[in-house]
């Protein structure tokens, strides 16, 4: 049992050897059994400014006194009298780490071993938001595993507000933050002094509602950048320089909330799929922010910086532009709702050129979902529709010695294979992969049953033998699937096309669809049984009810088909 302890004892001066402590960031307490020293600590705290502002860095150095080591320590920045870390810190001495705080990367500074230390420095940079009061650093001295002192403070560093314009009616701004909107007047400069990239293409963030901007000047030495980003979001706006249309290896800016729900501006590189890395906000200056009805959120800055994607720093001027808004927690920020990205690379140095977004929805793309659309929405749907209801109009008369619904039934479902199949190679050839998720299973499963369907029919047997019903409940089963897959596939396609898209107008348009196509089923039911019974549901005069009921479905069928298509074309 004692040899048991002892081991566990190791296994956790081991774990925090290494200073991977962000467990307590709260308390700044270590876990070793023992209670803190009360007395005065034999280290100090020191910062080399007395006043700071929004952006600005200041150096903080731990060391001891009177020749005293410490072999573990923990740094973090706090505002008077509050528990919660502030700031960013940066590091360049192999002794020390910086740590994720507050759900934060970097609000912390640690140990990265259990080796004795004279001193540390560290710089920490004060939050792009600007802070609601003066601050403090505090810090944890670990002499040895049971002698610690926690909260060890350095001289107060005093907040020194930067010069406010005037705050947007009805907007929140961080305490302290200085406040830029994109006007009206300073959209002229598109074109002339900025590069600017918006969508929808040319809106103006000051009056549209819905527009996502973001502008970049270059200055004359190119030596900086001053950036404007614009969008309406939940969480935080970004906007990226990459050297491809696709996320990953992107310079990034974000414009975000934290965890007070105040705005800070932070320097990231992206990394794919996954949430992009935080870097040190380095040499950003002039920092602006504001926070229009909670979601309106807006940014400028300076900066000095060189635009880095992927591991090397480019000397280009030319990138892809790239804005993306989404949700944030306190982890951070989450995938985007909304990304755009220009259709070309925009030359930074060229404010002239004119820097359009790409489609979201690529011509090939819209053009599989409206033949999907036309295939099971309209000429299969009638199709069937003939095959089960119309069999006795226009009897005995036909083409090629088959009678009329036959030829009319043949040729709809020929026409509707031929689209599944023309639309199936479209979107597949366009992402040469499997995209995921439950459309493109749907899909798939449609385009084999239709391939399956005419297979089954040609193999069928006479209309008099005895074994013939197999081939009617095969082939009734099949096309039963067919046009409850396609219902699904076209719902998850509509879907994806409205996946931003607060209203969803298209799904609610198909809804309408279904709702329509299954009263006239029930009608046409209806009619069939009381023909049975030598009646009519209602007369026509020597039009059929069930000739009737066709013309209505058709007409309603393409009112809700042209309005599906031109919702796609719009997207």
């Amino acid at each position: 049992m004692f040899l048991y302890v002892l081991l566990c004892c190791v296994g956790v001066v081991c774990c925090y050897s290494s200073g991977y402590v962000s467990e307590v960031c709260g308390s700044m307490t270590p876990n070793h059994g023992s209670s803190a020293q009360s007395g005065t600590a034999p280290f100090t705290v020191t910062a080399d400014k007395t006043a700071f502002k929004a952006g600005d860095q200041i150096t903080v150095t731990l060391s001891g006194q009177s020749g005293n080591l410490f072999e573990g320590f923990m740094l973090q920045a706090r505002q008077v009298g509050s528990s919660a870390s502030l700031g960013t810190f940066t590091v360049t001495d192999s002794n020390a780490q910086t740590l994720t705080c507050d759900g934060m990367a970097s609000r912390a500074v640690s140990h990265t071993s259990g080796s004795r230390k004279s001193s540390i420095q560290a710089k920490w940079t004060a939050p792009a938001t600007g802070n609601p009061a003066n601050i403090e650093f505090r810090a944890t001295f670990v002499k040895t595993a049971n002698t610690f002192w926690v909260g060890v403070k350095s001289s107060t560093v005093t907040y020194t507000a930067a010069t406010t314009s005037a705050t947007p009616t009805n907007s929140t701004v961080a305490p302290g933050t200085s406040t830029t909107v994109p006007t009206a007047s300073s959209n002229p400069d598109c074109g002339k002094t900025k590069v600017c990239f918006s969508q929808p293409s040319g809106c103006d963030p000051a009056v549209s509602t819905g527009c996502y901007f973001m502008a970049v000047q270059m200055s004359s030495n190119q030596s900086e950048m001053r950036i404007e980003m614009f969008g309406q979001a939940d969480g935080y706006v970004a906007i990226g320089f990459s050297d491809d249309q696709n996320m990953g290896n992107d310079d990034i800016y974000i414009c975000g909330k934290d965890s007070s729900g105040n705005l800070q501006v932070q320097h990231a590189i992206s990394t794919g799929k996954t949430s992009p890395t935080i870097l040190s906000l380095g040499n950003v200056t002039n920092i602006k922010t504001a926070l229009m009805n909670g979601n309106k959120i807006n940014c400028s800055f300076t900066s000095r910086n060189a635009i880095s994607t992927g591991s090397r720093a480019s000397s280009t001027s030319e990138y892809y532009l790239m804005i993306a808004a989404g949700p944030s927690n306190t982890q951070g920020i989450q995938i985007h709702t909304n990304k755009y990205v220009s259709s070309t690379k925009a030359s930074l140095l060229n404010p002239s050129q004119a820097v359009t977004s790409t489609e979201e929805f690529p011509a090939i793309v819209k053009a599989h979902g409206c033949l999907m659309l036309i295939s099971w929405m309209t000429t299969g749907s009638i199709g069937m529709l003939i095959a089960r209801y119309l069999k006795g109009v226009a009897k005995d008369h036909g083409c090629c010695g088959k009678d009329f619904w036959f030829v009319a039934h043949v040729s709809l479902m020929t026409l509707s294979v031929t689209a599944t199949a023309i639309a199936f190679i479209l979107v597949f050839s366009y992402a040469q992969d499997w995209s995921g998720g439950a459309h493109p299973v749907l899909g798939c499963l449609v385009m084999i049953l239709s391939l399956i369907q005419p297979i089954v029919a040609a193999c069928r047997c006479e209309p008099n033998h005895e074994r013939r019903f197999v081939f009617n409940w095969a082939h009734s089963f099949i096309a039963l699937a067919i046009k409850g897959l396609a219902v699904a596939a076209i719902f998850t396609g509509l879907a994806l096309f409205e996946e931003y898209v607060e209203d969803g107008w298209m799904l609610k348009v198909m809804g309408g669809f279904i709702t329509w196509e299954a009263l006239i089923y029930i009608l046409q039911d209806l009619n069939l049984r009381a023909k049975k019974k030598d009646s009519e549901l209602c007369s026509f005069g020597s039009v059929r009810p069930e000739t009737v009921l066709l013309i209505l479905y058709l007409l309603g069928n393409l009112a809700f088909l042209i309005a599906l298509l031109v919702g796609i074309g719009r997207t």
